[in-house]
């Protein structure tokens, strides 16, 4: 009786990858820990750009890398307080206060589960290459951008502070790779600063460190109508610029570690990450490109270990080693993220010989992506214009593929029209004006057998084409649909004019 019973399921907890081997572990940690000397001062200057305290920055970026590093659908990704988010939500917080703020953050979570639910992530299949690479280089312009206002008005010692620190970074790895060398550069930068009593800009200066982890609480808002009027369209724009940063960030790690990504698992997970942020009293976030650069790229990690580390060790460091952490000069991490941006850049994309054979339209597309985000300071922004710039483009280039050929029969009572090509909105347009209406025969065979219809635009303008040869007393006859086409055309033949 009992083998008539199903076997109990079994369970087996399979073994975290950063315990793969001890050199995986210290790459995982010593990663995290850079991430997080470099979200500081970033997560206090996007508090500054939203208006509010830099602890609500500096807890956003704590909760976001905690959470995601669990929920996450991308492996070793940072997600924390970023500029483009402070940038939708600063407007609100200005005109009604940080209470509702929160509150947007909180259903901005929400917005993106629903969002990763329903599938959004699907439409990144839809972003071209050329678009990518365009998101790539502008990040890459705009994090080496957001560096320049740190060397404007300052002591001289700050250059040779810089360099020093670049130099580091490029020769350090020669000598050992046991260590990253941006961490070496802020540890020498750092003594070499306190040691001789150099008088640089610091991450103090940048604003107070907290001294005790985010408590948990409701935002302190009415909870009406008007609030949600008031906080929902906030909440939507930071949905939709966090989920598309996040997502061209996951592509891009991506293919950096040649690993797939759930991105439907990371769009959902952007939102709880949100949605916990908004409860702990934090500005929200996304994916951050800088620090997710410094992780993979630079120090790298390839694990979750080093995005939940870099949240703690943020927090540790800035309730722990607060005093500590205020004396790293700005010129240390300043130069980690000036080597960021060249890394992240995609040299090869503008290589002579590239450049020669990348067509032409694939180049436009580019460069309309990098100057709208290096416009507007908004990936998102940069992001929709170069994908409808690169269907326009495709739409042009694949109208003009359209062929029209009339054969008559040599009794001269028949002629015979193959189409071939792509049929839309774009290329049916022109097909009306493909006929000799006065001089055909009556009787007209349209053979379609090497063209697709794809839309009632299509099926349109084939209508007006017989509605012109039945004017003049000749007949249409329409052959060599394939099934898709046959079906959309016996749907919609003669139904898209009232005149029928």
């Amino acid at each position: 009786m009992s083998s008539l019973l199903p076997a109990a399921p079994k369970f087996r907890l399979s073994k975290p990858d950063w315990l793969d081997s001890p050199k995986v572990l210290r790459t995982e940690v010593l990663a995290g820990l850079v991430v997080a000397l470099a979200l500081i001062p970033e997560a206090i200057s996007f508090s500054i750009i939203a208006g509010v305290d830099p602890a609500v920055g500096l807890f956003a970026s704590f909760t976001m890398a905690v959470v995601i590093s669990i929920v996450g659908g991308r492996k070793a990704m940072i997600s924390a307080a970023t500029g483009a988010i402070a940038l939708v939500i600063a407007p609100l917080n200005r005109e009604h206060g940080l209470g509702y703020l929160v509150a947007a953050v909180i259903l901005a979570g929400v917005f993106q589960v629903i969002l990763g639910a329903v599938g959004v992530a699907k439409l990144m299949r839809f972003v071209p290459r050329s678009v990518m690479v365009g998101f790539v280089n502008a990040l890459a312009i705009l994090i080496f951008m957001a560096q320049v206002p740190e060397l404007r008005d300052v002591p001289w010692m700050v250059y040779p502070l810089v360099i020093g620190g670049l130099a580091l970074m490029v020769f350090f790895p020669r000598v050992s790779t046991v260590v990253p060398a941006p961490l070496v550069s802020i540890v020498i930068l750092t003594v070499i600063t306190v040691a001789a009593a150099i008088a640089v800009p610091t991450v103090g200066d940048k604003g107070d460190l907290p001294s005790s982890l985010p408590v948990p609480g409701l935002p302190d808002v009415p909870f009406t109508m008007d609030t949600l009027t008031t906080i929902a369209p906030y909440a939507f724009a930071m949905a939709l610029v966090g989920l598309m940063e996040s997502l061209m960030t996951a592509k891009l790690v991506d293919d950096i570690t040649d690993t797939h990504s759930g991105k439907t698992r990371e769009s959902i997970g952007q939102g709880v990450a949100n949605i916990v942020t908004g409860f702990f009293g934090g500005m929200g976030g996304c994916a951050m490109i800088g620090q997710t650069m410094i992780n993979v790229r630079v120090s790298g990690a390839r694990t979750r270990l080093s995005t939940f580390l870099s949240g703690v060790f943020l927090m540790l460091l800035c309730i722990a080693f607060g005093p500590i952490v205020s004396d790293i000069p700005m010129a240390a991490l300043v130069a980690v993220m000036i080597m960021v941006s060249v890394a992240t850049f995609d040299w090869h994309s503008i290589a002579p010989k590239t450049v020669k054979r990348m067509p032409l339209g694939e180049m436009t597309v580019m460069v309309i992506t990098v100057a709208c985000v290096v416009a507007t300071h908004n990936l998102a922004i940069g992001v929709v214009v170069g994908c409808i710039t690169a269907m326009v483009i495709f739409a042009k280039r694949v109208a003009h593929m359209v062929d029209v050929s009339g054969v008559v029969d040599p009794d001269g009572n028949q002629v015979v029209y193959a189409v071939t090509g792509e049929l839309f909105f774009a290329s049916s347009n022109d097909l009306v004006y493909q006929f000799n209406y006065k001089d055909d025969p009556d009787d007209v065979v349209i053979d379609l057998s090497g063209a697709h219809i794809w839309d009632a635009s299509t099926v349109a303008a084939l209508d007006a084409i017989e509605t012109k040869y039945a004017q003049r007393g000749k007949k249409v006859t329409i052959i060599g649909l394939n099934k898709p086409s046959a079906d959309m055309h016996g749907r919609l033949a003669g139904q898209l004019t009232g005149s029928h």
